[in-house]
């Protein structure tokens, strides 16, 4: 009966990294490749690695996945609506999910921040460098026992700050690849 039927739900694969930057061309390479797996993709939909990893997987025309961006508001006060970032989603988020969470920093243990939503959403994670959101995003993979990989291709992509020992290193897409289908997650 109804009850039975059964919808084809891709993977979502996170990738979390610098909201200022991008690191041409490793970001957007990621976001194509990424693309050619039956896989959406999901970021924190603002600048820098997310909008480079979102250009990258959007400009793929024959993919499976959509580019999927958590949206964080402006402050507000309780019963007014939300308002987005400045500058969020980036213009290649798809399906952009509002939200009324405003920080990013730890200030309230982030309580109050998207990245809670950015990692329980993601069935694997893949860090680029970032700054204090980011490093707040690889405690809750910690935390919440999400896997994550760091991707640093070229020396000068290595992690700007220590990673904690959970997290593993990948230099090249064959390691992201492993790590992937380890989660069950399966090419094309």
């Amino acid at each position: 009966g109804m009850e039975d039927a059964q919808v084809e739900r891709l993977p979502i694969v996170g990738v979390m990294g610098s909201g200022d930057r991008e690191f041409p061309p490793y970001d957007e390479a990621l976001g194509a490749w990424l693309a050619g797996w039956p896989v959406h993709l999901l970021t924190g939909a603002g600048r820098g690695v997310m909008t480079a990893v979102s250009r990258g997987f959007a400009q793929v025309q024959d993919r499976s996945g959509r580019v999927v961006g958590i949206v964080p508001s402006q402050p507000h006060p309780m019963g007014e609506t939300p308002v987005p970032k400045p500058g969020y989603p980036n213009p290649w988020i798809e399906i952009p999910i509002r939200t009324h969470l405003p920080t990013h920093r730890s200030a309230d243990h982030g309580l109050t921040s998207r990245n809670h939503i950015n990692v329980l959403s993601s069935q694997a994670v893949i860090i680029l460098p970032g700054s204090e959101g980011t490093l707040h995003e690889i405690s809750l993979c910690v935390a919440y026992g999400a896997p994550a990989i760091y991707y640093q291709p070229v020396d000068a992509l290595a992690p700007p700050w220590p990673l904690p020992q959970e997290i593993s290193v990948a230099t090249d897409f064959d390691a992201l690849a492993e790590f992937l289908k380890g989660r069950n997650i399966t090419a094309q």
